[in-house]
């Protein structure tokens, strides 16, 4: 037999013992998340290795990557001519229009992007979301070194930049 209005103290009942219980969940602003290591948040740009190849951009699905460069004569000693190579002017990407694929990072083959564990970068504008070239440089310091794959061989990149960032 239901008794009118049972269902609605049997909801407040659960809400009521969910109150005063101690709470399981993170308090997210108050507390930080634990994030499991190598966690995607913001993608993280190393402009020392990017080499303006495009890549990124190229295969980018939602064409969120802008990059602009310009050529800058080499001259080599010894060599018959001078050399050119691309400077980067201008690497942004617009975290408004980009859905986290990844495809940027895994396409670049000179290791220029990272997945940084960062998450918290919220805007009360969505124009602020277009991260520039220095806004993308400095999330570099939160990406965390990979494991050791050989243990004789060169340190990662991202080795290198934290133990300069610790020397400061």
């Amino acid at each position: 037999m239901n008794i009118p209005g049972s269902g609605l103290a049997k909801g407040l009942a659960v809400t009521v013992k969910r109150m005063v219980a101690p709470a399981h969940t993170q308090q997210y602003p108050d507390e930080s998340p634990p994030l499991p290591p190598r966690s995607r948040g913001v993608i993280a740009l190393l402009d020392a290795n990017c080499t303006v190849c495009m890549l990124c951009a190229r295969e980018c699905p939602d064409w969120c990557i802008y990059i602009d460069s310009h050529k800058e004569t080499v001259e080599v000693p010894g060599a018959a001519r001078a050399r050119q190579r691309n400077v980067l002017d201008r690497f942004d990407i617009d975290f408004s229009l980009c859905m986290y694929c990844g495809i940027c990072i895994e396409v670049c083959p000179f290791d220029a992007l990272y997945w940084s564990p960062e998450f918290e970068y919220a805007e009360h504008d969505i124009r602020d979301l277009l991260h520039d070239r220095d806004r993308l440089g400095d999330w570099i310091d939160t990406v965390p070194a990979p494991a050791a794959h050989d243990p004789i061989g060169a340190p990662a990149k991202e080795e290198s930049t934290v133990t300069k960032r610790q020397a400061r």
